[in-house]
């Protein structure tokens, strides 16, 4: 892959430019398929990250420290010298997945924003001023007369942070107001005459919101273009090398051939990348290990998320589900280490009262069969992911979907009071909820449950069911632990072998 120009110190002039892409324009570069996948799923795992840190209210310096992390993990290229190029591709490919509508728009551009911003921060202050330059921003740093003549004012805006004004090396820049309305709205610079005084270390809120507008119209624009730029976007060979060696006869009909063809590997990649799941799938045995038919209703009590025990309880006082529903229920339940056999009599047993035993070997144990793999292709099914659940569309009838989007307000208040959510903590779910933060809300309902943090938010039903059960054991362990100290404590007091000794 032919590497881009890396910004970087000069070694001709000894200019140092940034490191930090402004995403003018896509770089000709040849892009194998698979990478134009991977790269755009490793940034969409930074975005989500950055997204799921917003969402729960973090810090600015934990912000920081969190999108240093997940650009580390993700962003990394085993050759170095293709670390920029896997930044630039991978941006150019999200801007098709999420330029198609309002809402997608608003996300990326949200993200990408909030992410330029903190790279931004992390660049010396030589990067930059060469990033100022490279927008060509039409400001000049304040000339020492003019910085003398509001140096007081400058410093009492500087005390008023808990900061001090450092005269000796300090560069400020005079730009209209209206061009950096976080800092006027959080009070952190000194306007006068509708000019604001923006310090070296603010100069990132004029830089976003350049890059911020910039980005906005790119966005608008690719939307307009995205079918042609699908059709393009591809790895072409060299056409003349073909035609010099006589094995084309019309080049041009060849390429429209060919673009067609890719268009169509290509578009299913793009339609699918906004709304994939970048965790594990579940589909493997779980540290949990199997699930009796037994211990499913205790367990589905304690550790199913409100999807699942929406359904779960839907069966069992409706004695039916339509297909939606089965799916949904069915793979969660496989996944949490029901087996076949077990999935069958569990089935079975709850659509007995309307559904006869012949009936149901005819209608539903060939689809039940097939979840696990035994029919049909043989296709080992993995449960659904919070990501499809949300965007499923239930109808009148079903009772498949996310409880946090397709609910009413007072239903989803009812089901979280009877998890026992606490009416705090239902306020703070509903806020989520009303923000569409439907992953976030599922997390603070885990945390109210169960009393313990879940710092990398729900993203999987099944995720809730493992991590529930990993706490419950733990306490369990906690709890016997204690048993034995205690039953040891009133041996020792009797001078005896422990009366619990049988239970341990």
């Amino acid at each position: 892959m032919e590497v881009v120009q890396s910004h970087r110190k000069s070694s001709s002039n000894n200019v140092i430019v940034s490191t930090l892409p402004l995403y003018r324009s896509a770089p000709p570069l040849e892009v194998r398929l698979e990478d134009f996948e991977l790269f755009a799923m490793d940034r969409l795992r930074v975005l989500k990250g950055i997204s799921d840190g917003l969402g729960r209210g973090k810090k600015p310096e934990e912000m920081e420290k969190l999108i240093a992390d997940l650009w580390k993990a993700n962003m990394r290229h085993p050759q170095a010298n293709e670390e920029a190029n896997k930044d630039i591709i991978s941006h150019f490919v999200l801007r098709l997945v999420y330029c198609r509508t309002e809402e997608l728009r608003k996300w990326f551009l949200s993200m990408e924003t909030t992410l330029f911003r903190y790279r931004f921060r992390f660049q010396s202050s030589e990067a930059q001023r060469a990033l100022m330059s490279e927008f060509k921003l039409p400001y000049k740093a304040v000339s020492n007369a003019e910085f003398e003549s509001v140096k007081d004012k400058l410093g009492q805006v500087a005390r008023s942070m808990g900061q001090t004004l450092a005269a000796a090396d300090a560069i400020f820049y005079k730009v209209p107001f209206e061009e950096v309305p976080e800092l006027v709205a959080g009070r952190r610079v000194f306007i006068h005459k509708g000019h604001a005084y923006v310090a070296m270390n603010q100069v990132v809120s004029l830089v976003v919101t350049q890059f911020r507008s910039y980005l906005s119209k790119a966005l608008i624009l690719t939307n307009r273009r995205v079918v042609g730029i699908l059709a393009i976007v591809i790895i072409l060979v060299d056409i003349s090398f073909l035609v010099l060696r006589g094995y084309l006869t019309n080049p041009r009909k060849w390429t429209s051939t060919v673009r067609e063809q890719e268009k169509d590997r290509l578009a299913p990649i793009v339609e699918a990348l906004c709304t994939s799941y970048l965790g594990p799938d579940y589909s493997q045995e779980n540290e949990v290990g199997e699930i009796s038919l037994k211990d499913i209703y205790q367990i589905a009590k304690t550790s199913f998320p409100l999807c699942m025990r929406h359904l779960f309880e839907k069966v069992r006082e409706d004695h039916h589900l339509k297909h939606g529903g089965r799916m949904q229920l069915g793979l969660f339940l496989k996944g949490v280490g029901l087996k076949l056999d077990d999935a069958l009599a569990f089935w079975k047993a709850e659509f007995a009262p309307k559904v006869s035993a012949e009936r149901f070997d005819k209608e539903y144990a060939y689809n039940i069969r097939h979840n696990y793999g035994r029919e049909g292709k043989r296709t080992d099914y993995t449960p659904y992911s919070c990501q499809k659940i949300i965007s499923s569309t239930p109808g009148v009838g079903d009772h498949h979907g996310c409880p946090y989007r397709h609910f009413s307000e007072e239903n989803l208040r009812a089901a979280l009071v009877r998890m026992g959510v606490s009416s705090r903590a239902v306020e703070d779910v509903m806020d989520k909820v009303r923000n569409r933060h439907y992953q976030l809300a599922c997390t603070l309902t885990f945390e109210a449950v169960h009393g313990s943090s879940c710092d990398a938010g729900i993203n999987h039903p099944n995720q809730y069911f493992i991590d529930s059960q990993r706490i419950m054991q733990s306490k369990d362990s906690a709890y016997l632990l204690e048993l034995k100290k205690s039953c040891q404590v009133f041996s020792f007091a009797l001078d005896e072998e422990p009366l619990c000794s049988v239970w341990l």
